[in-house]
């Protein structure tokens, strides 16, 4: 098939993780055969597709929004499934399976300051491998992937293009879509075997302090806790020497630094929202994720990307769920002169 130009195309379609995730809010988290008490409860949703889909959804994001993946044939499944269209989001790709139940995660969130602790169950994601994806027949610009190092069936070895993922990103480029990728701050070795084969067909690359560290080598946040930013500029460098064709982005606490294929820079400090505002942290990420991918989609000067991030994912700790605190674009950007910025380190 010949290669269509990516400007002719609208939209966004999103594969990968869809997960039911039960937050629980805790008093504290407790050590090993001690009780914790569980504060408060509420269901949302979980993983890189599901929640950057919703994200943009409630961003009111003006292209038409495509989901990719595997649920359940069960309860879990068809609430994603009837959400979704909620949200028109475009459910033709996404699959189900009588084989396993629907991907959940029991979300941890410790009361004092948001922090929290994921039990997860792989489910219908662990089978997905892309069946029945025809990227020919799609019109969508961007492709986002994620999370790699959570998706089973795309994480195994590819004897051509290193694993199955990377073959995924590189049949999405060949047809004409922008790719970009996330991934799992898993705590383990994985990540050098499994991120970089995929980095060589990837556009956008979108990953946390923790997995640029992990997928490159470099210590981006020293045992103080203090971030090295130098540290992080030479991960982002490593990145795109790894393959990624445009644009390595980096999101941490403290802000967000982005380096172009280029060579050029940028950072931006995330927002100073107060600590008795946070409901919780998960989602942030996807939402900064989002943002930045609205951005790009819509053409964006670099700038306006990062800021559209930090404020999405501020707006996301709002809620103790991953999305329903993210609000429209118009709502979300004014969070910035409501709240003011950090001081970058």
């Amino acid at each position: 098939m010949k290669k269509s130009d990516s400007s002719s195309r609208c939209g966004l379609l999103a594969a990968g993780n869809w997960i039911i995730d039960q937050v629980k809010t805790i008093d504290v988290y407790p050590q090993r055969d001690h009780l914790a008490n569980i504060r408060s409860q509420s269901q949302g949703t979980g993983g890189a597709a599901y929640n950057v889909l919703v994200d943009l959804a409630r961003l009111k994001a003006p292209f038409p929004l495509m989901a990719a993946g595997m649920v359940g044939e069960d309860e879990l499944g068809r609430l994603i499934q009837e959400d979704c269209r909620r949200h028109k989001i475009g459910t033709r790709h996404l699959q189900s399976t009588p084989l396993t139940t629907t991907s959940y995660t029991d979300v941890m969130t410790e009361q004092s300051d948001g922090h929290r602790t994921f039990f997860h169950h792989r489910g219908a994601n662990a089978l997905w491998k892309g069946a029945g994806l025809d990227f020919g027949k799609t019109r969508a610009r961007i492709f986002h992937l994620g999370y790699l190092l959570l998706l089973d069936a795309l994480d195994e070895p590819d004897a051509k293009y290193g694993t199955k993922a990377a073959a995924m990103l590189c049949r999405a480029q060949a047809a004409g879509l922008k790719t970009s990728v996330d991934a799992v701050s898993e705590d383990s070795d994985r990540f050098t075997q499994i991120v970089p084969p995929a980095l060589r067909y990837t556009d956008y690359c979108i990953l946390n302090e923790i997995e640029a560290g992990k997928s490159t080598g470099f210590t981006i946040r020293e045992a103080n806790g203090s971030l090295n930013t130098a540290a992080l500029r030479h991960a982002a460098g490593a990145l795109l020497q790894s393959g990624v064709r445009e644009l390595v982005v980096v999101h941490f606490p403290e802000g967000s630094f982005a380096r172009t294929r280029q060579g050029e820079d940028f950072w931006q400090a995330s927002l100073k929202v107060p600590d008795k505002l946070i409901a919780g942290t998960a989602g942030a990420g996807d939402a900064f994720a989002a943002g930045v991918l609205l951005g790009l989609h819509e053409g964006w000067v670099m700038p306006k990307c990062l800021l559209t991030g930090v404020c999405a994912a501020a707006a996301s700790l709002s809620h103790p769920t991953c999305t329903a605190g993210v609000k429209p674009l118009s709502a979300t950007l004014k969070l910035a002169q409501q709240f003011g910025e950090r001081k970058l380190p």
